[in-house]
């Protein structure tokens, strides 16, 4: 297993809302410490989504805060339930979650960073930010938004970064070009990145074509994000002559086991690969929201990450005929 979950008890002290759509949570765990965590750091937080248990990420805003830990969560309508559940939830509220765990670490060897956010996606890379700068670090943060209005933290951001602060709204024509950006680079520059899957996948693509190591772009993901709109879709398992409705709100993985059909898994963020299972046919188009298959491999339609991925129509996979899953 790559992540130890430790879950604490925990209270909801307070809420603000950032822009129409994006409110901040401050939560306290239970005997808490206010010890330092890791830069790109997110903790677990339980969610009930229609009277089912699960799960969602949400990365920590900031170093380390006396007060609890900070987080940001977008109210998305085309989502899974976990973002409803959260905003409904009032100050005083009890929540469960689990000790911070980082995905987006420092490598204090490099002199050069680049940070690249899209979205909500600052919220990890706000930390990294206050870190590199406190160690003068050379590094740019850039900050892809739709509009100017649309991005949060500006107000801690813009006074300790300066220029290296670059935001790229669209509104305003400021199309962030990721080719030109990556070619200007420093040879040893480390990325980190943090944003929806079609820019991770566009990032990735003009990474490669710069000739860089693609172990330089180190990048955190939104499980939720996906090519196609999120939607019922149906699952049909050719090992057991069973099909099951997989609900817009629930992922695969979460249903299937629900059912009693077991996948092993581990991230449950499309990262690792563990709970991927054969594809054997399709009948509608699948959408691949993992960041574990290559570009090749998600055009093959050979598998399928269940933490995360989906599919418009029918699917029929094979749960155990799984030799080279990952």
């Amino acid at each position: 297993m790559r992540f130890i979950e430790t879950w604490t008890p925990a209270t909801l002290i307070a809420t603000r809302d950032l822009t129409p759509s994006i409110r901040e949570f401050l939560i306290r765990p239970e005997n808490f410490d206010s010890a330092a965590y890791p830069v790109g750091s997110h903790i677990d937080v339980a969610v009930d989504v229609d009277g089912q248990p699960e799960t969602r990420s949400y990365s920590l805003i900031g170093e380390a805060d006396r007060a609890g830990y900070r987080i940001a969560v977008r109210r998305a309508e085309d989502s899974r339930g976990g973002s409803r559940y959260m905003w409904s939830l009032a100050p005083g509220a009890r929540l469960t979650v689990t000790l911070p765990t980082s995905l987006l670490p420092i490598d204090w060897a490099r002199r050069h960073y680049c940070l690249i956010a899209g979205g909500i996606g600052i919220t990890p890379l706000i930390g990294a930010a206050q870190v590199l700068a406190r160690h003068n670090v050379d590094f740019t943060l850039h900050y892809a938004v739709r509009s100017r209005e649309d991005a949060v933290y500006l107000d801690v951001l813009a006074p300790l970064l300066n220029e290296r602060l670059v935001v790229h709204a669209g509104n305003e024509g400021g199309r962030l070009d990721l080719d030109t950006l990556f070619v200007s680079l420093p040879s040893d520059a480390m990325t980190l990145f943090c944003g929806p899957i079609r820019m991770l996948d566009a990032a990735r693509r003009a990474w490669t074509v710069a000739g860089r190591v693609l172990s330089d772009l180190r990048y955190e993901t939104f499980g939720s994000s996906g090519l196609l709109p999120t939607e019922c879709f149906r699952v049909r398992l050719a090992d057991r002559g069973v099909e099951i409705e997989i609900p817009r709100d629930r992922s695969m993985l979460d249903a299937l086991n629900a059912a009693g059909y077991e996948v092993i898994s581990d991230c449950r963020r499309g990262e690792c690969g563990v709970c991927a299972i054969d594809l054997i046919d399709i009948d509608g188009q699948v959408d691949h929201r993992d960041v574990f298959f290559s570009d090749q491999q998600k055009h093959a339609n050979e598998k399928i990450c269940t933490c995360v991925s989906r599919a418009r129509g029918t699917i029929t996979v094979d749960m155990l005929h799984r030799p080279d899953a990952v």
